[in-house]
């Protein structure tokens, strides 16, 4: 279980960084400058749509036996799949796959032959959908939320003959969030400065396979990419702390901080990686935008004993925390999609990131 000194000590060393405070200033203002208070402001009131009961209903579905997994690729996977587009469809977003579609498809195996794949190797599907920014100038820049929508199928039972690995919180929690976050953005009468980019992967426990093809094959130019939010189990371990894997890299890290500050109602400590051993940064779908040097943040609440085994279901899930993880993720994205500076990389940071990429 993590703890506040966790939290502290990861707030001390971006203090260190010395990014922390101004951000903190510059965003404890601007979170209720439409309104006296959090709870009378419309980005509070867009941010209260995200609730426990509609995260539950959410990773109900997607982690129902009926999907059978979500293994990649399979007609499980592709009901998940459709399911997202439609909800995408009823929010009124845009399909931002090209030609105005929702479904991205990758051959599987993957292969640079997109020619062969076409020609009927199987397929697995990325969906991708749009907001599209307010401002004329910024409207064009994107923040990329990401999270798997795949797990691993149905294999090797367990005590109870269970043998399908429903992945509740692996990442059920974090597509519901990626979800429920881009319904709250289309609650708002004022659409954010920037565009919004909704990316629910396959291939995830495949090694990261569609958002690397996304990222290798991007439906918006890739330099107009200006940070990416990724999600990946958030349902579960202590309900008072979230780790974001990255922060320390970016002025992402103290842009979440000061936002966590500002929306003390969230009642959610932001803390480091307690695991770096783990290498944690590798394994979920951000290092595909890290590695193209774009800023990622990684919310991720930790491995648990029903981790990759069948009994990952719904039951477990912690609601009321994924779904605050969820709204710290809406503000932060409002934060960041509404601020004309882009996010910047530390000159440590990057240094890091492009040594770790080289040594992948």
């Amino acid at each position: 279980m993590m703890t506040r000194t966790v939290a502290e000590k990861a707030r001390r060393r971006l203090v260190l960084l010395g990014l922390l405070a101004p951000l903190a200033a510059s965003c404890g203002g601007r979170g209720d400058a439409d309104g006296p208070g959090p709870s009378m402001s419309p980005l509070a009131d867009a941010a209260e749509t995200i609730t426990s009961e509609d995260m539950m209903a959410r990773i109900g579905v997607l982690a129902h036996d009926s999907m059978r997994g979500r293994d990649t690729p399979s007609p499980g996977l592709e009901m998940a799949a459709r399911y997202i587009v439609e909800e995408f469809q009823r929010m009124g977003l845009e399909g931002a796959a090209g030609e105005g579609e929702f479904i991205q498809r990758y051959p599987f195996p993957p292969s640079a032959d997109t020619a062969a794949g076409a020609a009927g190797r199987a397929s697995a599907p990325n969906v991708i959908a749009l907001l599209r920014g307010s401002d004329p100038e910024l409207a064009d820049e994107y923040i990329v939320f990401s999270a798997h929508m795949d797990h691993v199928g149905v294999g090797r039972p367990d005590e109870t003959g269970d043998s399908i690995y429903n992945g509740a919180d692996d990442d059920a929690s974090g597509t519901a969030a990626l979800i429920e976050v881009a319904e709250a953005f289309t609650n708002l009468l004022q659409r954010p400065r920037r565009s919004l980019l909704f990316l629910a992967v396959s291939g995830e426990e495949k090694g990261l396979l569609g958002s690397r093809w996304f990222s290798d094959h991007p439906t918006v130019p890739l330099e107009n990419m200006v940070a990416n939010i990724n999600v990946d189990m958030i349902g579960r371990n202590a309900p008072d702390t979230i780790v974001v894997i990255g922060q320390e890299y970016s002025s992402l890290g103290p842009t979440v901080h000061a936002v966590a500050d500002a929306r003390a109602e969230l009642g959610l400590e932001v803390a480091l990686d307690p695991w770096p051993e783990e290498r944690f940064f590798f394994r979920s779908d951000h290092f595909n935008f890290a590695r193209k040097e774009i800023p990622a943040l990684f919310f991720f609440a930790g491995v648990h004993e029903d981790y990759h085994e069948p009994s990952d279901e719904v039951h477990l899930i912690d609601g009321d925390k994924a779904a605050r993880v969820a709204r710290l993720i809406f503000y932060t994205a409002h934060e960041l999609a509404d601020t004309p500076a882009r996010p910047t990389w530390t000159e440590q940071g990057l240094a890091e990131i492009r040594a770790l990429v080289g040594n992948r």
